[in-house]
C-alpha cells in the first residue's frame, strides 16, 4: 500500500484525503491551518511540521493548493517536498494552476528522479466526499500508472489529457467556460428580473432554448436560488481560475474577451469583500444593486 502525503486539506482537500485513509493508505498531512490538520489526525492521519517532512514520510505526495506560487513554494522551496521525497517518488498536483508552472515544476523534479502527475479535479466538495470527482490527468503514462491506486480513491471518472501540464490546461479551459456561463446567467436573469419577469418563467422558457445550461439546471438551484452563499466555490478561487485562463490565452497569442469580462466581475466582487463567499454572492450583489429579487419568493435573504 502506497504511503501518501497530502498538503492542502481545505474544502476539497480534506474529503479527498479522508478517502485515502478509508482506502487504507498510510497518510501524512500538512496545512497552514492547525484545525484542518487536527480533523485528519483525529481520523488516523499523521501530521508533519513541514512539506519536507511530508515528502520524507511518503511514496506519493498530493498537493491541493490555491495559487501557482503556493504549489511551487511547497514543492521546490526551502523545506519543500522535493527535499524529502526519495527518488522514485511521485508528486500529484491536484490544484488549479497554469500548465507552464506545472511543466517547470515537473522538469525540476525529474532532475531529482521524482515523477510528477498533474490531476486537477472537477465537480464539487460533495463529489470529493463520495470519491466521485472528475480527474483531468496529465503526465508520463508510466508515472500515472504507478499512482492509479491513489487517483482511483478520489475520482470515478479519469480523463488522460496528454503529457505534463495538459491536465492543468484542461482544468483551466473547463473553469473558464463554467465561470463565464455562471456570470452570464446572473447578468441575463438580472435583466429579466429588472423588466419584471419571474425566475420561474425565465427558467421554464430557457429550458426549451439554447440558453439552457448546467449552471442554471444544477449549480444555481443548489446555492444561489436558495439564497445560500456559504463557501463552496469561493469567488476568490473562481477569480484566480479565470485570471489564469485569461493570462494563458495571452501566452497563446490571443485575447480572451469574454473571460476578461468575467474576470472584471469577479475582481469587483473581491474588492467589495466577497472573496470568501460562494460565487452565488454575485447574484445577491446584483439584486442589492438593482433593487430586484431574482430568487423565488420563498428563498432566504
Amino acid at each position: 500500500m502506497l504511503k501518501v502525503g497530502f498538503i492542502g486539506i481545505g474544502v476539497m482537500g480534506r474529503p479527498m484525503a479522508q478517502n485515502l485513509l478509508k482506502g487504507g493508505h498510510p497518510l501524512t498531512v500538512y496545512d497552514v491551518s492547525a484545525d484542518a490538520v487536527k480533523r485528519l489526525t483525529d481520523l488516523g492521519a499523521k501530521s508533519a511540521a513541514t512539506p519536507r517532512e511530508v515528502g520524507a514520510a511518503s511514496d506519493v505526495v498530493v498537493t491541493m493548493l490555491p495559487e501557482p506560487h503556493h504549489v511551487e513554494q511547497v514543492i521546490l522551496g526551502p523545506n519543500g517536498v522535493a527535499e524529502g521525497l526519495r527518488a522514485g517518488g511521485v508528486v500529484i498536483d491536484m490544484s488549479t494552476i497554469d500548465p507552464y508552472t506545472s511543466q517547470r515544476i515537473g522538469a525540476e523534479l525529474k532532475k531529482r528522479g521524482i515523477g510528477m502527475v498533474d490531476s486537477p479535479v472537477g465537480k464539487t466538495s460533495e463529489h470529493a466526499a463520495s470519491g466521485t470527482l472528475t480527474l483531468m490527468v496529465g503526465g508520463d503514462p508510466d508515472v500515472i500508472e504507478r499512482v492509479k491506486p491513489v487517483l482511483n480513491r478520489m475520482g470515478s471518472e479519469t480523463f488522460y489529457c496528454g503529457g505534463p501540464g495538459m491536465g492543468h490546461a484542461m482544468k483551466i479551459t473547463n473553469n473558464l467556460l463554467a465561470t463565464t456561463i455562471m456570470v452570464a446567467n446572473i447578468e441575463a436573469l438580472a435583466i429579466g428580473a429588472k423588466c419584471g419577469l419571474t425566475l420561474e418563467l425565465m427558467i421554464e422558457v430557457m429550458k426549451t432554448t439554447m440558453g439552457w445550461n448546467a449552471q442554471l439546471g444544477v449549480a444555481m438551484p443548489k446555492k444561489a436560488f436558495k439564497g445560500d452563499d456559504s463557501p463552496g466555490f469561493m469567488i476568490k478561487l473562481a477569480g484566480k481560475d479565470v485570471r489564469l485562463a485569461v493570462e494563458l490565452a495571452k501566452k497563446q497569442g490571443f485575447e480572451a474577451l469574454v473571460g476578461a469580462g468575467a474576470q472584471a466581475t469577479l475582481e469587483r466582487a473581491m474588492k467589495m469583500g466577497l472573496g470568501e463567499r460562494d460565487t452565488a454572492a454575485l447574484m445577491f450583489l446584483r439584486e442589492k444593486e438593482l433593487g430586484i429579487k431574482i430568487r423565488p419568493a420563498a428563498a432566504k435573504s
